[in-house]
């Protein structure tokens, strides 16, 4: 029999399914999750219930461990640093005066990389503001684009309508 946990990353975000392991864990408990992107950090939602592997088609990524200490000192430094760099990349969209609305930076768990979402009209050429970031960050950037909706989750709207 296998154990899956679900797991979700945001507060109002999308929940996940993982493969719990031997872990005790319980609704509430902070964990470190391997996921497509690197190592995250997740809550429990929900304790962890029984599957039999037969019934399940679907491959399940691991929980790691439980989060330290160290693990969420991290990731409310990974918070003050998104703060910085969101400012920091506004400044230079609105200095290269770029058609284009920041939406949010986000750190990966390990730092390895900053994310930039942002909303637009049309197609927009950031290569030179990649550049400029990763200059100043001396990280891997990724910029990518959302529409409205996507903008709305990000940043926890609820509802239809997004408010």
């Amino acid at each position: 029999m296998m154990r899956i946990v679900t797991i979700k990353f945001r507060t109002a975000g999308k929940h996940y399914d993982f493969n719990a392991r031997d872990f005790e864990l319980k609704t509430g408990d902070r964990v470190i999750v391997e996921t497509d992107r690197g190592r995250a950090l997740g809550s429990v939602v929900s304790d962890p219930v029984e599957y039999d592997p037969k019934d399940e088609k679907r491959e399940f990524k691991s929980v790691l461990r439980l989060a330290t200490e160290e693990d969420l000192q991290m990731a409310v430094t990974n918070s003050a640093r998104e703060e910085t760099a969101f400012r920091y990349c506004r400044s230079k969209i609105s200095e290269r005066q770029m058609e284009m609305k920041l939406v949010k930076a986000e750190y990966l768990f390990d730092g390895s990389k900053i994310i930039f979402y942002f909303t637009a009209d049309g197609r927009v050429d950031f290569r030179e503001l990649v550049k400029d970031l990763a200059h100043h960050f001396h990280t891997r950037i990724e910029m990518r684009q959302i529409g409205v909706r996507d903008e709305a989750k990000l940043i926890g709207g609820i509802g239809i309508c997004g408010q």
